[in-house]
């Protein structure tokens, strides 16, 4: 599909595992940020514009968007199998940190060393998913359709407050219209 990116039919079921249980421990808060740095700039599993469509179909799919892409990218390497792969490379190391955290959070809540280190955890994570969302958004910039979809949704969550369903169920039927009527007026 995307050019120079051939290497991606010899993803092995051990490659999926270790790719995504990295993605579920590093990614603090925001997986999308590990997500796009291991498949996109580590692995070069899928080009920049084919995350972003993958990100696209499955923020729209019920349940977790980034179980969604790691089912997505397991099957289109390695079938259902590599789907289960991923999926359990993604939650199985979280899990069990995330249970020793919590458990640790749960009998110290005040701690002040806790407040402090859930406080900078979180303007950490804001920090990555301003800069993955700018980066997501690099590839579009010549493209003025797009940009004025990605400032509608930005207006509706962040400055109107609306729920990202909401929005989601404005924008796709309205985007989709928006590029039937594009392709139209090229052909």
């Amino acid at each position: 599909m995307a050019d120079g990116l051939d290497s991606r039919a010899n993803v092995t079921l051990g490659e999926l595992f270790l790719a995504f249980a990295k993605i579920g421990l590093c990614g603090i808060s925001s997986l999308l940020v590990w997500a796009r740095r291991v498949i996109v700039e580590e692995r070069h599993w899928m080009s920049e514009a084919e995350f972003v469509e993958t990100i696209s179909v499955c923020q729209f799919l019920p349940g977790p968007y980034i179980s969604n892409i790691s089912i997505y990218v397991g099957s289109k390497f390695r079938g259902s199998v590599g789907a289960i792969v991923a999926l359990l490379g993604l939650t199985l190391a979280p899990l069990a940190v995330g249970l020793a955290l919590g458990t640790l959070y749960l009998r110290y809540p005040h701690l002040p060393i806790i407040q402090k280190m859930l406080g900078g955890l979180s303007a950490a994570a804001a920090g990555l998913l301003i800069a993955t969302g700018i980066k997501m958004l690099l590839p579009h910039r010549n493209r003025p359709t797009a940009l004025f979809f990605a400032v509608l949704a930005f207006s509706g969550i962040v400055i109107a407050k609306l729920p990202l369903l909401i929005v989601l169920l404005g924008l796709v039927p309205l985007s989709i219209g928006v590029a039937a009527v594009e392709i139209l007026r090229t052909e």
